[in-house]
């Protein structure tokens, strides 16, 4: 599966602002993967920010994870009706500043890496679209 990310922008200290992940092709149903939203500062790794498990099937319990640095302030969701996902981040700070990608893997390998979900198996990631929080 194939997504792309929207939404970013530059933006003020405190405020919000909502990324969305969809599929590229409309025969893919995001519903049946788990999609995690990662994020790069500038001159740093990429990481972790939040995870929504499928939906659907057997692993299908739409579980959420996030990274200890945006508990409480970010929320992510399916909106089944737009195969999207949405990454709704409220207070931005400006550590929250890099380019944010979204991509999609098998529900069972974030099952397998439990806590770790940022180490399963995410074979398909999108372009990025930046965020840039100002103080």
């Amino acid at each position: 599966v194939q997504v792309v990310e929207s939404g970013g922008g530059l933006v003020q200290l405190g405020v919000s602002l909502t990324l969305s992940c969809a599929a590229l092709s409309a025969g893919f149903n995001l519903a049946y993967y788990a999609i995690g939203w990662f994020r790069q500062a500038p001159g740093k790794e990429c990481d972790g920010a939040a995870c929504l498990m499928s939906g659907e099937g057997t692993t299908g319990d739409g579980r959420t994870y996030y990274a200890d640095s945006v508990k409480g302030r970010f929320t992510i969701s399916r909106d089944d009706a737009r195969n999207t996902i949405h990454l709704q981040m409220n207070d931005l700070k400006p550590g929250d500043t890099g380019v944010y990608y979204c991509a999609a893997a098998h529900p069972n390998s974030v099952l397998w890496a439990g806590d770790n979900w940022w180490q399963a198996d995410f074979g398909s990631w999108g372009q990025g679209t930046q965020v840039t929080v100002s103080s």
